[in-house]
């Protein structure tokens, strides 16, 4: 008998015990499972204003680039303004039209707007950002014939017509990679099993937008869209570079020059036309061999400067660009080779740092440009008469009126590097050609 009740005892407790175990269990894992949705949903919110910031300030500073041109007549003047603004209409279609949609799938884990509109909204993707970056390089071929070329050169290279047919390539050549042959499906040829595959894992293909290129494709739209005009600009800005270590480096030999007595006697530098021996066709420069103004020491330091930091924002520019794009056309290079088997998430992270471009273009081409950024100043100042009289917007300095007072002695080195040339007899032709190519230089 009291065996018989040890028993029962044994196992009500032991029951009770294991209950009570399995009553933990099952309240630890809800709670998880309740922390878990929470953390998740914490990290959805943060997610979505992180990528909803990153959206409006694209828009807005594109935006505000292209109002600028609009309200300002100085900036509609220069060449580089136009591929400037191209490239923020570009840049503010990427955020209306691409990076809402691929927040919106990051966000919920799920695409919600159909096949066909998958297909459309991946050829704006490639479309638009390809237009972007060859919008980068136009830019870096007009500041490389403004700088390092002579500039009757550089008027005569980016005419009205060719600046036209440039901006008008960076539109049509994106269409060639985008939408003909993602609306044909040529980027899957030979993958369309690996595609269903994909699809599955993430659920059907109603729920998902799976975009996966074959090799060919990959290679060529990665040359085109990245790797060329990476070549190009690399070329360009190292010539710029080694151009305005070269204008430093001569302005500051002039200078130290300039240190000798005062003396009251002209210099006269004389220039033959190459295609007549007529004396009349002689142009004659005077410039003072005495120390210099103090407005024209003022312009020549300012010069220096200019030329100093143009070394600094092209390594910012280069660097913010091969850092938003490289690892994201590394991958699209090397992910065919390996079996697609790099992660959705890194595709994601490196997709979204190339969107990030976008938004600093504005800037790094446009708030750079001391132009643009005085018309910032007056949009969002409400055309505060501030900043509206300090030189109307222009690029910070009066036109000169005399030939000397060109960048202070500078303007002898500038016509050193015009020889051979044809020159009118009051020498405006030789100042206008040269602001304009001062005008060209952007954020430089």
């Amino acid at each position: 008998m009291l065996m018989c009740l040890d028993f029962k005892m044994f196992y009500f407790v032991t029951f009770y015990s294991s209950h009570s175990f399995l009553d933990d269990v099952i309240n630890n894992g809800q709670q998880q499972q309740e922390q878990q949705e929470f953390l998740s949903s914490l990290e959805t919110v943060f997610l979505t204003i992180f990528l909803s910031i990153i959206i409006i300030l694209t828009m807005f500073g594109n935006l505000l680039v292209m109002v600028a041109l609009c309200k300002d007549r100085h900036l509609r003047r220069k060449k580089t303004s136009y591929f400037i603004v191209s490239l923020a209409f570009a840049d503010l279609l990427v955020a209306l039209l691409v990076m809402p949609f691929a927040a919106i799938e990051l966000a919920t884990g799920q695409w919600h707007f159909g096949e066909i509109f998958c297909l459309v909204r991946t050829s704006l993707d490639v479309l638009l950002t390809t237009a972007s970056i060859l919008h980068l390089c136009c830019i870096a071929l007009d500041r490389y014939y403004a700088i390092c070329c002579q500039p009757l050169v550089y008027r005569y290279k980016m005419t009205p017509f060719r600046v036209a047919l440039m901006l008008i390539g960076c539109w049509v050549i994106p269409t060639f990679i985008s939408f003909l042959p993602i609306m044909q499906k040529w980027n899957t040829i030979g993958i369309e099993d690996i595609i269903e595959e994909k699809q599955s894992l993430s659920g059907g293909s109603n729920t998902s937008c799976v975009f996966l290129v074959n090799q060919p494709y990959a290679l060529i739209c990665s040359a085109v869209a990245f790797y060329v005009p990476l070549a190009l600009m690399v070329l360009a800005y190292q010539r710029i570079y080694v151009t305005a270590m070269i204008h430093v480096r001569q302005i500051e030999t002039l200078h130290r020059a300039g240190s000798f007595p005062p003396t009251h006697s002209d210099q006269v530098i004389t220039i033959q036309s190459s295609n007549s021996s007529d004396p009349l066709n002689h142009y004659r420069l005077r410039t003072a061999t005495g120390p210099l103004p103090s407005e024209q020491s003022q312009r020549r330091h300012r010069r220096m400067r200019i030329e100093t930091r143009a070394a600094k924002t092209l390594a910012i520019i280069m660097g913010c660009f091969s850092l938003c794009w490289a690892p994201f056309f590394i991958t699209n290079v090397v992910d065919p080779f390996i079996h697609y088997s790099v992660p959705w998430q890194v595709w994601t992270a490196w997709l979204w740092l190339g969107y990030i471009n976008s938004g600093l273009n504005p800037f790094l081409y446009a708030y750079l440009n001391q132009a643009f950024r005085r018309a910032f100043l007056v949009i969002l100042c409400c055309g505060d008469d501030r900043y509206t009289q300090q030189g109307t917007c222009s690029t910070g300095f009066h036109r000169p009126s005399s030939v000397q007072s060109v960048n202070g002695t500078s303007m002898a080195l500038r016509l050193s590097f015009l020889p051979n040339r044809s020159y009118s007899d009051n020498g405006q032709t030789i100042l206008a050609i040269e602001q304009e190519s001062q005008d060209s230089l952007g954020p430089l």
